[in-house]
């Protein structure tokens, strides 16, 4: 409910009075509240599929059904040949849409989408009284402790129930041997038994469904990716091919998806920001086995409720772990990161170990101070593995670079970040870009932007013709930071390399040995304190670890994870990729103007885009938070209020250890973004004072060292 301020889909909780006003054939002992969604509604499928279709032919679109598409072949100029029993249609691009044929077309080029098929059940009951003396149609209701939803059908009920992962049923049969020729509107054999629990929630909730006949169970086939949500946009590694798959809820999302598709088709960026959607966000590790897992897993947790933070188990580990899983999993808590484990935080005697979810802190909180502390005031190591990493090289690698980010390209040894844009201006990806020889750069993303990064990259060198050649090295290299007053310290025992801040400056990259293991080396931190981060490959991780380890033992070295990491750039004021900036939001509002060159001379994308918003002037800007909380802090997506209305959006939050209040990024207008200005931000349902304050709240370490070597006291 915290986002339902500012978002513009309505909702609201309503008091039982007003539930049974809506719905009077609740069993209210039962009822404690509602949460009321004025425009949830339902539809016949067929018809809206009949009324789609009128209108695409009435602006020239050509329907051919039913047609079996039996081939697939991409051309070199990047067209389509589709073949069909009726000839061969020549097409610029391919949207996949086939539903539970979606793998199978995905399959004549040579994808594997992560997708099955999962038996639903829903109830339809003969006429009841009490339905048919109603004056207006019910309203759908969703019981999440019965797990079902329940709405009118005609004078009748229907309901539908998701059973749990141990009762659910897949058709995994369709998954090895492919859909059986012919299947169009058949259904399953029904299994009232299954969804028996259901049926008595339901009757216990709705009495009236006591006496009720039950006149038709449809038993069909509904689609879930791993995650449940669907995949939707160009996919990576394949030319003008795009997907509109795994839609487990089906008809519901057919007129918005429509339109979000043919605007990034015809404008080439997404109107809007859907990472969540993104195939992109799958890989080769997710096998036909973990897509089995997280199906079940996700179809019998459609009604539990979501907490911050909240990891789900199923299918767990891939075949994504890094160099150091085996040896840390034991120690901490895991978190799944694009496929990979990455420690969350760490163990030591004394602590409630394990998945402890809740809306408040919990026992992660305090081994997640521990770990601040000791990068703050001795020296930390954290597995950065799920970094996306790509190197490029090439005739027109510096000339790619120049147009594809709004940075300038950084000069051999140098490493700076960067951002690619889309041509509306708005914030595509952020990378970390190092050029370790001339021409020769790598590239670094976040774990979960690997593939959605790649493929703009790929698209871009394949329209501009850009002689260079891109190689994704995510799987085969692993990533160690160490960071902390005493980073320097330890690392030099491991090398004859000069360390020394006049000999390896802030962002600067070299290749050199660690305890006899290459490695590149980049001088860069996202805790914002004395760090390297050190790419090697996978096979090395554990002896690289070892090694920093035992050498950092007289400065009582330690591990660290990604919830400290996290509160580490939040108080440093950096901001994070997916939560301050995205294609919703445009580099300047984002406080990015550092990192954006419009001066340079290369037409980068968006350039044009990004000078007109400059002159017309923002409308928003992001803003630094503190809030005076109690046990809970903000995570992100929470309303921002001012003078009893929603002005704003928070992105991402923490406690800050240092400061001992809670911290947050937020969006506000103009008017309502300067230093001293007092706000409110929704938490748990109650709105907690907040106050915009000058960033950073904590300098980072080069800019300590620079005040200091000028004589003036820095801020901690």
């Amino acid at each position: 409910m915290t986002r339902a301020g500012w978002h513009p889909t309505e909702q609201y909780l309503i008091t039982p009075e007003k539930v049974q006003e809506l719905f009077p054939l609740l069993n209210m002992d039962k009822v404690l509240a509602g949460l009321y969604n004025p425009g949830d509604g339902h539809i016949d499928p067929y018809s809206l599929t009949m009324a789609l279709a009128a209108g695409a032919r009435k602006y020239g679109a050509q329907l051919n059904y039913p047609v079996q598409v039996t081939n697939l072949n991409s051309r070199s100029d990047g067209t389509w040949e589709v073949e069909t029993p009726l000839g061969i249609i020549q097409a610029k691009r391919i949207v996949n849409t086939a539903g539970f044929w979606a793998r199978e077309v995905g399959k004549m080029i040579g994808l594997q989408h992560p997708l099955i098929p999962v038996h639903h059940q829903y109830v339809v009951t003969s006429t009841i009284p009490e339905v048919k003396a109603l004056k207006t149609e019910l309203p759908v209701i969703r019981d999440l402790e019965g797990s079902y939803y329940l709405r009118q059908e005609r004078d009748g009920l229907l309901f539908g129930p998701y059973e749990s992962e141990e009762k659910m049923k897949l058709q995994e049969s369709w998954v090895t041997n492919g859909v059986p020729p012919g299947f169009g509107k058949e259904l399953f054999e029904s299994d009232l038994d299954r969804i028996m629990e259901h049926i008595e929630a339901a009757m216990e909730m709705v009495p009236v469904l006591r006496k009720a006949d039950i006149v038709n169970t449809i038993a069909g086939p509904i689609t879930y990716s791993p995650d449940i949500l669907p995949m939707v946009g160009p996919h990576q590694g394949v030319r003008n091919y795009w997907v509109a798959i795994g839609f487990g809820y089906g008809i519901i999302h057919a007129g918005g998806m429509g339109k979000y598709l043919s605007d990034w088709i015809l404008e080439g960026e997404p109107p809007f920001d859907l990472i969540e959607v993104d195939p992109n966000r799958y890989g080769k590790w997710t096998t036909t086995e973990y897509t089995a897992a997280k199906a079940r897993e996700s179809y019998g947790f459609n009604n539990i409720v979501g907490y911050p933070k909240e990891e789900r188990f199923a299918g767990r580990p891939t075949q994504r772990t890094s160099g150091l899983y085996d040896l840390l999993k034991s120690k901490c808590s895991m978190g799944f990161h694009a496929g990979w484990e990455q420690p969350h935080w760490f163990y030591k005697p004394g602590d409630e170990t394990g998945y402890k979810p809740s809306f408040r802190r919990t026992n992660w909180f305090d081994p997640v101070g521990r770990e601040y502390k000791q990068v703050m005031e001795k020296v930390g190591v954290i597995d950065l593995s799920p970094f996306g990493k790509f190197k490029v090289k090439g005739t027109d690698s510096v000339k790619l670079l120049d147009h594809l980010f709004a940075n300038v390209v950084p000069k051999v040894g140098s490493t700076n970040i960067s951002h690619m844009l889309t041509p509306r201006g708005k914030v595509y990806a952020e990378l970390t870009v190092s050029q370790l020889y001339p021409g020769e750069f790598m590239l670094i993303t976040g774990s979960g932007s690997e593939l959605h990064d790649l493929r703009w990259i790929e698209e871009k060198i394949t329209r501009g013709g850009y002689k260079v050649e891109i190689e994704n090295m995510t799987d085969e290299m692993g990533v160690l930071s160490v960071a902390g007053p005493y980073a320097r310290q330890v690392l030099q025992k491991l090398t004859n390399e000069d360390l020394s801040d006049a000999s390896f400056k802030f962002l600067q990259c070299r290749h050199l040995k660690l305890s006899n293991i290459d490695v590149t080396a980049i001088r860069i931190s996202y805790t914002g304190e004395l760090g390297w981060e050190l790419y090697h490959r996978k096979e090395n991780s554990v002896a690289l670890y070892n090694a920093i380890m035992e050498a950092g033992q007289k400065e009582g070295i330690d591990d660290f994870g990604t919830y400290a990491l996290n509160t580490l750039r939040l108080e440093k004021g950096f901001r994070a990729w997916g939560a301050e900036m995205n294609c919703d939001t445009n580099p300047l509002e984002a406080g990015l103007e550092y990192f954006v060159k419009l001066n340079k001379a290369a037409e980068f994308t968006g350039k044009q885009a990004l000078k007109q918003i400059k002159e017309k002037g923002l409308k928003r800007r992001l803003v630094y938070l503190t809030l005076e909380t109690d046990n809970v802090d903000p995570e992100g997506n929470e309303s921002v209020w001012h003078n009893g209305k929603v002005i704003g959006n928070t992105t991402s939050g923490c406690f800050s250890y240092g400061a001992q209040q809670s911290l947050a990024f937020a969006y506000v207008p103009m008017e309502l973004s300067k230093v001293g200005q007092k706000l409110e931000v929704e938490l748990l349902g109650k709105n907690y004072p907040a106050t915009i304050i000058q960033e950073p709240l904590m300098l980072t370490e080069p800019t300590r060292m620079r005040l200091q070597r000028k004589g003036e006291s820095p801020k901690i």
